[in-house]
């Protein structure tokens, strides 16, 4: 018997374990590699041909694709009928999903895809009605535009014909196994025109404001305080604008030629749903659920915001290097994955009246046309108007009728369902007065005022619980709720506008446009190759009847309704101007002389100013370069921050780290740098004073735009006795005693987040941008946000500085809000205009061009883009050649 007798068993035990543990190696390895497989090709399918040839149904001639190495693509065709056809059919090959989901938020049919969670949103959506009014604009289109959309969307359903489910993209997989019955519809153009009332909902303006000092109204009176006493504390934290500081944008209104056109104008109702005629432009020219209803919407379109609006300014050739003008703009969205832009180039073969198109620029996906860019002989750029056009009024309610003048009107009610997907079907009753619909029941906040209103009578706040009587004809005893006037509830002319603008030729071209671009207001820059730089303000703008729109009005007294729009003509305009540039950054507009009541909520245009210092400055060391323009946007002084460091300089702190941090403010040049150990301590010490000045209170104060806090805590740091800095509800008595509390808690705060060596800080990390995907990419299951979510990506920049990285005081550091876009567009030489965008031009993960672009944007790098035949010949690297079939 020999040694080894005893352990044969215990080998052969061992290699049977070790032959099991590689088989379930092998055979998890095989299920890996599986799934790899699977998911890959699952991803793969849905990734669109972009070279080569396909016949198409509808086509009738053959049109030209040449995508650069971004994707980007350039669209050649012989009519313009084809051409849209083709846009339609690129975007649903890049964006299809992002285009059906948008159309189910602007309808009010998210439930439809997400189920029982959107009903609520569904229910505030539907009672806006966007799809509604979308209709009747398509009804009132002029045949031509109304060819233009049809044809968008036979090439959008042209692509649908020829793929379906995950073919079309990855997120329908994954949405099949919570909703396996669902399949896209046709697309409709009144799927289009509904995004732009969306784009209205993304750039609102003051409807939080106003909600905001209604809420505070609200409280102060239920705490006891007088309505003087209110309203005095309302008006200075609601300041107003610091004409004496910050520029206007026309500070004086240029004398042009009066417009003629033969497009009538719309018609005005004293209530939402007004008609409107639009004449030939061209012949006359989420699955995550959120605290309330709002904010879900927000996640949906594109919250407002902090950092909501837009830079844009254009310089004469007077002062730039070729002679010619520069043009730059950087819109401020909300951060989306994939970017609400698609970059595309419309280029009719042969450019005549039949097809008179040859333009470039930055679209949206689900629309034809260019909404913001250049053709061969002008160029344009937008910012939110951030003018006042929605009010809310306090309606007394009785029963189905209202009170109207002292007589009971019936109220306008519609039935309507919403369809759950994987769920029963929800009953919806949308109730409407003259004002419009009536939003109390639907979200919190809009539910709060109408419970307690507050409303402006002329300069004086009336507390109506207070009040036995409201007035000789209205009893109290009636119910009050809230309706919302819009100038987005109306049908409009904005979807007859962007063809006008794509084809204008000179600046009488360009201001007919403007005059048909109603909804979103937006200020509207100009430049052209014979050197002219402008500005024209359009948009429906209303006329008051009563009320400033800073509070909800009394809906009761039609001397409150709006009595009309401004005229056109009577709108700012600048031509040439004096000073060689114009820049718009949501600020002031006009000087308080005008004419007009526009508004009292202005951005309060501390980026308008860094911009025309910086304009100013640069003028005057040297002729103006592309590459200024381009330093100018990715400026990052923070105002207030220069302010922070002056003053704590001379406040007394007992420890050592707080000391250390504010030792980093001294030599601080005030830039929100990404790598700026400085900036992240200047940015958290603002956050906890004004936390500590505005929250921490018994009756809190509203926060919201930063650019008004700046304003406001300005002021009073240099004011060392205003009555603010008392704060009884944290024990603190005075300026200093609130600074050095807010400074140690910011120390205590970053060093938490980064660790307590001050200069091992940055604020990058701290504000970084996290891109979700708008739907699937806030699931909350892991593994299918991995799939679609991309970051975090490192950013400087800040709420209220030029380079527009909003945040959210209170809540993160994290980047929400964004310069969706940037571009420099070079007269001189279209060739040479530079551009970027938040991601790529892809909507299909995993895709090449899904982010692409991300890179860049967050460095400020921006690169050219061919325009001309020639150049566009060069860069392309794909050719998608479309021909009739048959």
């Amino acid at each position: 018997m020999t040694t080894d007798t005893p352990t044969a068993p215990r080998r052969s035990l061992a290699a049977r374990i070790g032959r099991i543990a590689f088989l379930v190696v092998a055979a998890l390895l095989v299920i890996v590699v599986a799934l790899a497989f699977f998911l890959t090709w699952t991803i793969q399918r849905s990734f669109p041909q972009t070279s080569g040839e396909l016949e198409l149904k509808g086509l009738q001639k053959t049109v030209t694709v040449q995508r650069d190495d971004r994707g980007i693509p350039t669209i050649t065709a012989s009519t313009a009928g084809d051409l849209f056809y083709a846009q339609g059919y690129v975007h649903a090959q890049d964006r299809f999903f992002e285009m059906d989901f948008r159309r189910h938020v602007t309808s009010g049919r998210v439930a439809e895809m997400f189920g029982a969670s959107q009903v609520d949103t569904d229910k505030f959506l539907r009672t806006l009605g966007w799809r509604k009014v979308a209709e009747q604009e398509v009804e009132a289109l002029d045949e031509t535009t109304r060819g233009y959309y049809q044809a968008y969307a036979d090439g959008v359903n042209a692509y649908l014909s020829s793929r379906s489910g995950a073919e079309l993209s990855l997120e329908y997989a994954v949405l099949g196994m919570q909703n396996p019955d669902y399949k896209p519809e046709p697309w409709q153009p009144a799927d289009s025109v509904a995004w732009l009332k969306a784009m209205a909902w993304d750039l609102r303006t003051n409807v939080e404001d106003e909600t905001d000092r209604a809420l505070l109204a609200a409280h102060l009176a239920e705490a006891g305080q007088t309505t003087a006493e209110t309203q005095t504390l309302i008006e200075k934290v609601y300041p107003p604008y610091p004409f004496d500081e910050n520029p206007v944008i026309v500070p004086t209104i240029s004398t042009v030629d009066p417009l003629v056109t033969d497009a009538a104008p719309a018609a005005f109702s004293g209530g939402s749903g007004s008609g409107a005629k639009i004449g030939d432009a061209l012949q006359t020219v989420d699955w995550q659920e959120a605290d309330g209803v709002i904010e879900a919407a927000s996640m949906l379109l594109g919250g407002v915001g902090e950092g909501i609006g837009s830079n844009s300014w254009v310089v004469s050739g007077d002062l730039t290097e070729t002679g010619m003008p520069l043009l730059a703009n950087d819109p401020h969205l909300g951060a989306a994955l994939p970017s609400v832009w698609y970059q595309v180039q419309l280029r009719c073969r042969s450019v005549g009246e039949a097809c008179p198109f040859d333009v470039g620029g930055f679209s949206f996906s689900g629309l034809p046309g260019v909404v913001i860019g250049h053709n061969a002989e002008i160029a344009w750029g937008f910012t939110n108007l951030t003018t006042d056009v929605a009010d809310l009024y306090v309606e007394k309610v009785d029963g189905d009728a209202y009170w109207r003048d002292g007589a009971l009107v019936p109220l306008e009610i519609e039935k309507d369902v919403i369809k759950v997907a994987g769920g029963k079907d929800v009953p919806l009753t949308i109730r409407r007065t003259v004002h419009g619909p009536i939003v109390s029941g639907l979200t919190g906040d809009f539910t709060a005022v109408a419970e307690h209103p507050v409303v402006k009578l002329g300069e004086k706040l009336v507390d109506l619980p207070a009040l036995a009587v409201v007035s000789d004809d209205v009893t109290s005893g009636a119910d009050t709720a809230l309706s919302l006037r819009w100038t987005a509830l109306d049908p409009g002319t904005t979807s007859s506008a962007l063809f006008a603008m794509n084809t204008a030729q000179d600046f009488e071209g360009f201001r007919r446009a403007a005059s048909l671009f109603d909804v979103p207001a937006q200020n509207l820059i100009y430049a052209d190759r014979e050197g002219n730089i402008g500005y024209q303000a359009p948009g429906r703008l209303p006329i008051r009847g009563g009320g400033d729109g800073t509070l909800p009005q009394a809906g009761w007294d039609s001397a409150n309704d709006w009595k009309g729009f401004i005229p056109f003509d009577k709108l700012p305009v600048s031509y040439n101007p004096p000073e060689g540039y114009i820049v718009t950054a949501n600020n002031a507009i006009v000087g308080d002389d005008y004419d007009y009541f526009l508004s009292k909520d202005w951005d309060y245009g501390y980026r308008a100013a860094r911009i025309a210092h910086l304009i100013e400055r640069r003028a005057a060391a040297a002729p103006l370069t592309a590459q200024d323009m381009r330093d100018i946007q990715m400026d990052e002084e923070m105002w207030i921050g220069k302010q922070l460091a002056a003053v704590m300089d001379g406040v007394k702190l007992e420890r050592k780290g707080p000391r250390a941090a504010v030792d980093l403010l001294r030599t601080w040049d005030a830039q929100n740098a990404a790598d700026s150990a400085a900036a992240a301590y200047a940015n958290v010490l603002w956050s906890n004073l004004v936390h500590n000045v505005f929250i921490e209170r018994e009756v809190p104060l509203p926060v919201g735009d930063q650019g008004r806090l700046f304003t406001v805590v300005g002021g009073m740091l240099e004011n060392p006795d205003d009555p603010l800095w008392v704060n009884e509800s944290i024990d603190v008595d005075g300026m200093p005693a609130m600074l050095a509390l807010s400074a140690d808690q910011a120390y205590d705060e970053l060093a938490a987040l980064q660790g307590g060596d001050v200069n091992g800080w940055n604020w990058g990390s701290l504000h970084a941008l996290s891109l979700r995907h708008a739907t699937l990419g806030s699931s909350g299951i892991a593994p299918i946000e991995m799939l679609f979510n991309r970051g975090p990506y490192a950013v400087g920049g800040g709420s209220s500085v030029v380079n527009a990285t909003g945040w959210r005081l209170g809540e993160s550091y994290a980047t929400v809000t964004v310069p969706s876009m940037r571009m420099v567009i070079d007269l001189s030489d279209f060739d040479d205009s530079t551009w970027n965008h938040l991601t790529g031009a892809s909507g299909h993960a995993y895709n090449a061009h899904y982010t692409d672009q991300t890179d860049d944007w967050a460095k400020g790098t921006q690169k050219p883009w061919a325009f001309s035949a020639k150049a566009v010949q060069k860069a392309a690297v794909d050719t998608l050649t479309l021909k009739p079939a048959g």
